[in-house]
């Protein structure tokens, strides 16, 4: 069981403790808060702590009085063993006895022995699909790419009819991994506010005196389910660009952090298109894999009748916590690639654009624009993760034509002649696949 606490190290109160439990606390001179520190330059309720996913972070809650960490102002910082910071005329450290540091410098300290890192990882994901197994019949191949997603610290874009379990099997996931998960419907009165949050203007009632206190928003959270993304407008959608990209919101141009791991899960319904806006190229570009959710076998949908129709529910039990998904995340991108396996993959993504030197014809006729870098780079941390949750520690360029489909097919842009020859995305991959040969050593 560990503790955590906060330890006065510059003030006249120095050498207090004051032990952390629960979710949240208010600190502050009040005599009402959770933790009372009666110094000068400390606000009636000057900050709060709240512990999201192990993790404690601390707010300041007036924009006057930020928290000054390693000489920088913030608004908002997340705490690890360690950590000192200064609010008001006093300093504080954070003190934590947790073996491992969720979101340490150094994650890679969770795992000495990197061969048995990797067993832990693989064992994890087999345990995780057995969980899920309980509850989600079929969908296998969705399973896996989500989790390898998740550990490569990307996102999913999930297109599929109603009915085929995605919002069930988001929830099912932040069960079996500890993480808190949330959801958004999106729909077209939606504002990018209800996703990131507002400025609430409050008053002290002792001191008639005014501030602003940020409510965070749904995109709080590890697990983000973005139901129905494209009924949405553009405005609101790119809401989600800098939370995918950079991990965090900026509001009032002031940036906060989002709690770790975070991975959104978004969801699209292909047949109805009335009142829906396409994802911008933008947004698209972010989401790692897109994933499209095929209708289960004869066998899995007999199953599927027959055990949801019985009164029977099944529980999934935690298998892993975010300290661990974090470290396994640092061990994925720790995985050595061989110079040809990156060669392949950067020909790979440069031969989806047309109008290039080297083109390939089909290239020319059927595509409008092709990927650009950062498909390259996710094919690569695909085909790491992939091969991390299998045991492996080498990566090959089967693992790298394993993920070209998915990660390919939101970025490449087809033109009208491609349309009139009903010529996917997916087909021009496959061609490209069969056109671009490996370079062998």
């Amino acid at each position: 069981m560990s503790s955590e606490k906060l330890q006065i190290v510059k003030g006249k109160s120095k050498g207090t403790e004051f032990p952390l439990s629960g979710s949240n606390a208010l600190l502050g001179s009040d005599s009402e808060c959770n933790i009372v520190i009666a110094e000068k330059g400390i606000l009636p309720q000057h900050a709060f702590l709240e512990n999201r996913g192990g993790i404690w972070w601390i707010q300041a809650l007036d924009n006057g009085k930020p928290i000054d960490w390693e000489g920088r102002t913030l608004y908002e910082l997340k705490l690890q063993h360690g950590t000192q910071f200064s609010i008001g005329q006093i300093q504080i450290r954070f003190v934590c006895d947790k073996a491992i540091i969720e979101g340490s410098s150094l994650p890679g300290k969770a795992f000495p022995d990197q061969a048995k890192a990797i067993e832990q990882m693989k064992k994890a994901s087999l345990k995780i699909k057995q969980e899920l197994g309980k509850i989600i019949i079929g969908q296998q191949d969705i399973i896996d790419h989500i989790l390898v997603s998740l550990f490569a610290r990307g996102h999913c874009l999930m297109i599929g009819v109603p009915g085929l379990a995605k919002t069930l099997l988001v929830r099912a996931l932040s069960g079996t991994l500890d993480l808190d998960c949330k959801r958004i419907q999106f729909t077209p009165d939606l504002m990018p506010a209800d996703i990131t949050g507002i400025n609430i203007l409050e008053e002290e009632t002792s001191t008639r005196s005014r501030r602003f206190r940020f409510q965070r928003g749904p995109v709080f959270t590890n697990i983000l389910l973005a139901d129905e993304i494209n009924r949405t407008s553009p405005k609101t959608q790119s809401a989600l660009l800098e939370a995918m990209q950079e991990q965090k919101v900026t509001v009032s141009g002031v940036g906060y952090d989002l709690p770790q791991p975070f991975l959104v899960l978004a969801t699209q319904n292909p047949i109805e298109q009335e009142g829906t806006y396409p994802l911008p190229e933008a947004q698209l570009d972010r989401f790692m894999f897109c994933l499209r959710l095929q209708y289960p076998s004869l066998q899995e949908e007999t199953k599927i009748i027959s055990d949801t129709t019985r009164g029977i529910s099944w529980e999934v039990e935690r298998t892993i916590d975010s300290e661990s998904i974090l470290a396994f995340q640092h061990l994925v991108r720790q995985i050595p690639v061989s110079d040809h396996v990156a060669a392949y993959t950067a020909r790979l993504v440069r031969a989806t654009r047309p109008g290039e030197k080297d083109s390939l014809d089909f290239i020319n006729r059927w595509v409008r624009w092709g990927a650009g870098p950062r498909a390259g780079q996710y094919l690569l941390l695909a085909a790491k993760a992939h091969s991390l949750l299998n045991g492996k520690t080498n990566v090959s360029c089967s693992d790298i034509k394993h993920f070209a489909i998915p990660v390919l097919r939101h970025r490449i842009f087809c033109n009208f002649v491609a349309a009139s020859d009903n010529i996917s995305s997916d087909s021009i991959v496959e061609k490209i696949l069969d056109s671009v040969k490996e370079n062998h050593y």
